[in-house]
């Protein structure tokens, strides 16, 4: 119990700041756990934008024929904490080639489950730069809360992520709503699939018009390969004239024990013999 205050800061340090997600370069819905202590997820994300903006007038890039991939490294540092970077590439049509985007890093805090929470949460809260030819909003702060459910062979999860940017066109615009969600059903011990949801309304207190905001439903699969492998695979439909008509996203991961996890817990019991837990 003792660690418990210095959870509740984190969560409420974190729900002071909010930004703009990077749009179709890390496509999923968060589950409340995190990376357990010692070990590193590493992550692919590649995301293939089959019909897409095909002119732009901020001069960034058309989203059309455009594949993403994104690498996350997290690290778990113990039971309730973890930390994640993410290195953003764009490969474009038309001469584009393949780029660099930017960069975010991803701390995340959950309620443990000695709590014996009802629900899984953590809060998720990201920052980071991308460059100006993909987004004109180049630096960019998420604050996400994550709460899901386990009933039986169907999975819930919900993150109702807010978005802000700190230098770019829509600074003025404040905090954006950007909320996802996860339906899922076990068909077997392999293969769980339902859908994926992921909007953005625009300014919280002043959404945009139906058809100016992001709306988009993805069929998805989840494959079990084993506890160290993660598989997503989803096809991504807009709702709206505003949304990227046609997206295919997979996400492939594996987990590594590249830290002692001696070396670990020696560090996560420090506080405790200083008198600080």
């Amino acid at each position: 119990m003792a660690k418990r205050p210095y959870i509740l800061t984190l969560l409420a340090i974190s729900f002071s700041f909010a930004a703009r997600a990077q749009g179709n370069y890390e496509i999923q819905v968060y589950g409340s756990d995190t990376v357990p202590a010692g070990s590193t997820m590493i992550e692919l994300h590649s995301n293939y934008t089959a019909e897409g903006s095909k002119f732009t007038t901020d001069g960034t890039y058309p989203t059309n024929d455009q594949l993403h991939e994104t690498v996350e490294i997290t690290q778990g540092w113990n039971s309730w904490f973890e930390t994640g970077f993410y290195i953003f590439t764009s490969f474009g049509p038309d001469g584009q080639g393949y780029k660099w985007v930017g960069d975010h890093i991803r701390p995340r805090v959950r309620v443990p489950d000695s709590w014996k929470w009802p629900v899984g949460v953590s809060l998720s809260t990201e920052v980071g730069y991308q460059r100006p030819i993909f987004s004109r909003d180049t630096w960019t702060w998420e604050i996400r809360p994550i709460i899901d459910k386990q009933l039986g062979k169907w999975y819930l999860a919900v993150n109702p992520a807010l978005e802000r940017s700190f230098h770019g066109p829509t600074v003025p615009d404040g905090v954006d709503f950007a909320p996802a969600v996860k339906v899922s059903y076990q068909f077997n011990k392999r293969l769980a699939g339902g859908f994926e949801y992921y909007g953005s309304s625009g300014p919280l207190f002043n959404p945009y018009a139906v058809n100016q905001q992001q709306q988009q439903i993805f069929p998805a699969i989840d494959v079990d390969m084993g506890p160290q492998w993660e598989l997503n695979f989803g096809v991504g439909i807009g709702m709206t004239g505003s949304t990227d008509h046609l997206i295919i996203k997979m996400i492939l991961g594996r987990r590594f024990d590249f830290v002692h996890k001696q070396g670990l817990a020696r560090l996560n019991s420090a506080p405790a013999q200083a008198g600080l837990n």
